[in-house]
């Protein structure tokens, strides 16, 4: 039985994949007039997804004692202002671009601290052709007090400054943006 329900859902996602790139060959990243809604995204596509009412999704795992991590997706209160990206599920060209993990549980600043992830982030591919993951990291960085288009000029000058800027800056502040932490629509059912 449990082998029919991974079949179920590996032909979900590639079905999915299919009119996802079949969209991409047409422009429309979010499905072909398909509405995104992220609880119906399984976990592999939901980091980096835009629901159709233009809220972030982002990958929550549950941890049940004796039983397996299992991981959904869910709508953040992480409102995109960028009407454009509304309804998209980030292509996989974008994510390999941008350096990103799609196996992201929550999103936050820090990892604007890993060079490696900043580089590629800041990268010409990355900033001229992925206007989702540009979009999420720079509000990331704007939550720590950074102008995102600074880091990167700093970051392609000297990584090392750049992540102590970035540093120094939430430091300074005392606070830790986590802008894509998950918020779910309902509030979770509180279990002894």
């Amino acid at each position: 039985m449990a082998s029919v329900v991974a079949l179920q859902k590996e032909l979900a996602a590639f079905v999915f994949s299919l009119s996802l790139l079949l969209s991409s060959a047409l422009g429309n990243h979010g499905g072909i007039g398909a509405r995104v809604v992220c609880e119906q995204l399984t976990a592999e596509l939901c980091a980096f997804a835009v629901s159709s009412t233009s809220r972030r999704c982002v990958l929550e795992n549950t941890h049940c004692a004796g039983r397996p991590t299992v991981y959904q997706c869910r709508t953040s209160e992480v409102v995109v202002e960028d009407a454009r990206l509304a309804g998209l599920v980030e292509t996989d060209r974008c994510v390999r671009a941008c350096g990103v993990d799609r196996a992201t549980v929550g999103i936050s600043s820090d990892s604007l601290l890993d060079p490696r992830v900043a580089g590629a982030i800041c990268s010409p591919a990355c900033l001229q052709g992925c206007p989702n993951i540009v979009d999420l990291y720079s509000n990331l960085a704007a939550g720590e007090g950074v102008a995102f288009s600074e880091l990167c000029e700093v970051h392609r000058a000297n990584p090392r400054r750049a992540m102590a800027q970035l540093q120094s800056s939430g430091e300074a502040r005392g606070v830790r943006l986590d802008a894509a932490a998950p918020s779910p629509a309902a509030p979770p059912s509180e279990s002894a």
